[in-house]
């Protein structure tokens, strides 16, 4: 073996298999040796005894806003955020970016300014809204990791929701396509409904928002998503399931044979209802954080390997369009994609004892597998060298001045969390180091294996 780029030594490893203390050889952009006290020479060397090395985060779920809405985030704000948080590759979502890229010119634009300003590895998904059934084989061609449809209003005006007609016209054409369709599930009438009658009647605060999308709204969508797809042959992915009843739908689907995977978020593992009465806009978010009881729940299916991935939902704004006294008007999205692994680790870690394969695999290597991305999510000799060096008995406190965001704003501002990531590598390189930001270079495009 030639000379390493980069030899880590003695840290331990976590995989799907558990967790091993052992050296890692890197060298051109690839895990090329895992083993015990590696004799071959490298340009650098880094002592890993005191860390635990996960793989690098793939958040499959985030609105960096870019083009035309980068005053909200932005590419490069929000990668550099990601980085900090120990992720190495995110998906972009289509809607929040104006235009959406809903097709191949509006993914032209979003690609390059990715190419340009994107610190980490990613990818972008597709939309899918009535105007434009006739591109999602054209954006396939061009690499979209999938296609993310609304079922309820997506709070965007220029990416329409996905009625049954709509959805079911767009997964039988991308089921053509060999990707998947990611669904936002909440019924519409019923949502729409349950908000007339309570503004109609001023009831507007924060309770009143919460108790109008409840849990039903959520399953009767994650039913409807799953029979359409059931029956047009669509592989679907149900984002950001806030309750264990939706999480149970999908796993039934799943042992009648459907190709249903779901995720669920950081806030709902780690917020209830209280405290966003308590916080107030910056927990905003749809569907709506819910009570102790089911965020204990929604533990139970994660631990029970029900849960394929967790995704951030990183969805910020400007500060201005979280001030409104009518709570329904507000800008509903968390800002969170720098805090996911950390949050893990304490909520999941180390309040439930969760396994640390179980946050791994949740974050990195079921997301690799089920969007069927080569070489990435894993620790594994031939894989990319993306890793997250983690310091697992550090306690800290979030605080807005270390948040890398375009807007200092968090629902995690001020909260005390174990497990602080201290450095994050890129294809071998480090790009975060020590609470910095140490690299220039810019990430590339990944595209789904087809």
């Amino acid at each position: 073996m030639s000379k390493l780029d980069l030899i880590l030594r003695g840290g331990t490893i976590v995989t799907h298999e558990g967790e091993r203390v052992t050296d890692i050889g890197i060298a051109d952009e690839k895990i090329v040796a895992l083993k015990d006290n590696l004799s071959e020479a490298a340009h650098k060397e880094f002592d890993a005894r005191r860390f635990h090395i996960f793989p690098g985060v793939i958040d499959a779920h985030l609105h960096f806003n870019e083009p035309g809405r980068t005053e909200w985030e932005g590419l490069e704000t929000g990668s550099r955020a990601l980085a900090a948080g120990g992720g190495t590759m995110f998906f972009d979502m289509p809607l929040n970016a104006h235009p959406p890229t809903c097709d191949v010119e509006s993914f032209e634009l979003k690609l390059a300014a990715a190419k340009q300003k994107s610190l980490t590895d990613f990818a972008l998904w597709g939309g899918l809204v009535p105007e434009n059934i006739e591109e999602l084989e054209r954006l396939g061609d061009c690499g979209v990791i999938g296609f993310k449809a609304f079922m309820s209003n997506s709070g965007i005006e220029d990416f329409a929701r996905a009625d049954s007609s709509t959805l079911r016209k767009g997964m039988k054409r991308v089921a053509n396509t060999g990707l998947l369709v990611a669904v936002h599930a909440e019924s519409e009438s019923l949502t729409s409904k349950l908000s007339e009658e309570k503004i109609k009647r001023g009831r507007t605060s924060i309770r009143d928002y919460l108790d109008s999308r409840p849990i039903e709204a959520e399953l009767e969508a994650i039913r409807m998503a799953i029979d359409i797809a059931g029956d047009v042959g669509c592989a679907l992915h149900v984002v950001h399931v806030s309750s264990a009843e939706g999480v149970a739908l999908i796993t039934a689907a799943k042992k009648q044979g459907a190709d249903v995977s779901c995720e669920t978020c950081p806030h709902y593992l780690t917020l209830i209802d209280r405290d966003v009465e308590k916080l107030g806009a910056v927990a905003k978010c749809a569907p709506p954080i819910r009570s102790d009881d089911e965020r204990e729940q929604l533990w139970e299916r994660v631990l029970a390997g029900e849960v394929t991935t967790v995704g951030s939902d990183h969805s910020p704004s400007p500060p201005e369009m979280k001030r409104d006294a009518n709570f329904f008007k507000v800008w509903g999205g968390i800002s969170g994609v720098q805090h996911t692994l950390p949050l893990l680790l304490t909520e999941g870690h180390g309040r439930h004892h969760a396994p640390l394969k179980l946050i791994a695999n949740v974050l990195a290597e079921n997301v690799a597998r089920r969007f069927k991305i080569p070489g990435k999510g894993k620790i594994a000799v031939g894989f990319d060298a993306d890793l997250a060096v983690v310091d697992l008995e550090k306690k800290f406190t979030v605080r807005a001045v270390d948040l890398f965001y375009r807007h200092k704003q968090s629902p995690y501002v001020g909260r005390a969390l174990t497990g602080q990531v201290v450095q994050t590598i890129l294809r071998g390189r480090t790009v975060f180091a020590d609470g910095q930001i140490v690299s220039r270079e810019h990430g590339r495009l990944i595209k789904p294996q087809r």
